[in-house]
């Protein structure tokens, strides 16, 4: 089953994964270490990063290393970059009519 990425990016405890295993692939059990909740719910949060393809799986020997994907992580880029400047375009804007309606009342 494949999950929307903004789905997985919503749960604060994800976002907080995605974080950990950025900076180095972890085994299941390295993760849960970093956090209260106990190993299955770890489990369960790895599981809905892996359907919305934002990490991957490697096995070694008896192990399960989860790796960051990049390429799905560009892709949330490039749709925060786009909603950024559809902002940044929108805030101009109300900033010229409000310097519009300053200098009418001057």
């Amino acid at each position: 089953m494949k999950r929307d990425v903004f789905q997985a990016l919503a749960d604060p405890t994800r976002r907080a994964i995605l974080l950990l295993i950025a900076a180095q692939a972890m085994t299941p059990n390295a993760v849960a270490e970093h956090f209260k909740s106990s190993r299955q719910a770890v489990s369960k949060h790895l599981q809905v990063l892996s359907e919305a393809d934002l990490l991957t799986q490697q096995k070694n020997g008896r192990e399960i290393f989860y790796h960051l994907n990049p390429d799905r992580m560009t892709e949330v880029e490039e749709w925060i970059t786009k909603f950024k400047s559809l902002l940044a375009t929108k805030f101009e804007q109300l900033d010229n009519v409000l310097e519009q309606l300053k200098n009418q009342k001057s």
